[in-house]
């Protein structure tokens, strides 16, 4: 098996030398990189990475915990966060929590025992003990997605609040006044934000969100099914119906196709997210897009900051979004287009 010694030698340099390049400890000339890095390949040289992390306490890795590792929404803040990860030179080690709080403290007790460079993690919800655990030790963190309310960790997350006054301004411009909304589960705070995004633009504008109106799913596509049903027993007279997320206004579409209704005519479906699956369905989802990939390259860049500075930060950041008009939202039947609809940016 290749060597450090055998790199070394090929490159004509010293075994420091080599180890400065592989570990990237201190500046080293391009042509001296180049030549240590052309003998690496050359004899198939494989570091052990391993006993590097144990001599620097650092294996250049970062830990990733997402509630739900199969969602599409996860699935993007994965795809996205292991990128910006990778162009820093680190490895990522992702766990999915099952959004149960006692496998993300189990998760977050094996990073933290693994002595990783770094913890990113989306909370299962308000139950999650993650911070508590992490403010015990020196390890940088950031908690992305789903974060408090108020406090001081470093956080980066979309504007959520702006997301439901979005959702309601657009239903409220094409003409609806019977408006429903679907939330996520409300002991995640950011549900609690869109919601209060979304009341407090109808409110604005004169109308009331009664809570029989308001129904609690759980971000799951077979939620948005299940709201149909009590949605058609209990409240036929709605024209419009906004999901805090795309699976769940999916759900809603297909629910109401079931029952013989056809979506914008019947009733308007909007969703948050702005995932593929959007654009593939008919009639396309109208929704508020979440900017995956600047929240993860946010909390990466936000991570490796706190990782120079050698303390804690308590950066909040908030990333904005906007509206996508597609296809599953137009006027109710019993009413004409409002002039705010001109205003809105539409995306086909």
């Amino acid at each position: 098996m290749a060597s450090m010694k055998d790199v070394a030698k090929m490159a004509g340099v010293s075994i420091s030398t080599v180890s400065r390049v592989i570990n990237d400890t201190h500046p080293v000339d391009g042509r001296t990189r180049g030549a240590v890095e052309d003998a690496i390949r050359r004899i198939n040289y494989r570091p052990n990475l391993l006993a590097a992390g144990l001599r620097s306490k650092s294996g250049n890795l970062i830990g990733l915990a997402v509630p739900d590792i199969a969602h599409h929404s996860f699935e993007e803040f994965i795809k996205h966060t292991e990128q910006c990860v990778r162009e820093h030179k680190h490895g990522l080690i992702i766990g999915d929590t099952h959004s149960d709080p006692d496998a993300e403290a189990e998760f977050i007790d094996h990073l933290i025992r693994r002595n990783v460079d770094g913890i990113i993690f989306i909370r299962v919800s308000d139950q999650s003990r993650a911070l508590d655990m992490l403010n015990a030790t020196s390890i940088p963190y950031v908690v992305l997605d789903r974060a408090l309310e108020s406090g001081t960790v470093p956080t980066v997350t979309m504007d959520n609040f702006t997301a439901g006054q979005l959702a309601a301004e657009h239903l409220l411009g094409l003409g609806h006044s019977r408006i429903a909304c679907l939330t996520g589960p409300l002991d995640v705070a950011l549900c609690r934000e869109r919601l209060n995004g979304f009341t407090q633009a109808l409110s604005h504008a004169g109308h009331r969100l009664p809570d029989q109106w308001i129904f609690e799913g759980d971000f799951r596509f077979e939620s948005g099914v299940r709201t149909v049903e009590l949605l058609l027993d209990t409240e036929p007279r709605i024209t419009a119906l906004w999901a805090q997320n795309d699976l769940m206004a999916i759900g809603i579409i297909g629910g109401l196709i079931d029952h013989g209704l056809v979506v914008p005519r019947d009733m308007s479906v909007a969703g948050v997210d702005d995932i593929v699956t959007c654009r593939m369905v008919r009639p396309q989802l109208t929704t508020v897009s979440q900017p995956f990939e600047a929240m993860s390259r946010a909390a990466v860049q936000l991570l490796m900051r706190e990782r120079s500075a050698g303390k804690r930060l308590t950066e909040r950041i908030v990333i904005p979004t906007e509206l996508v008009v597609r296809q599953s939202t137009a006027p109710p039947a019993d009413s004409t287009v409002s002039p705010h609809l001109k205003t809105q940016k539409e995306l086909l």
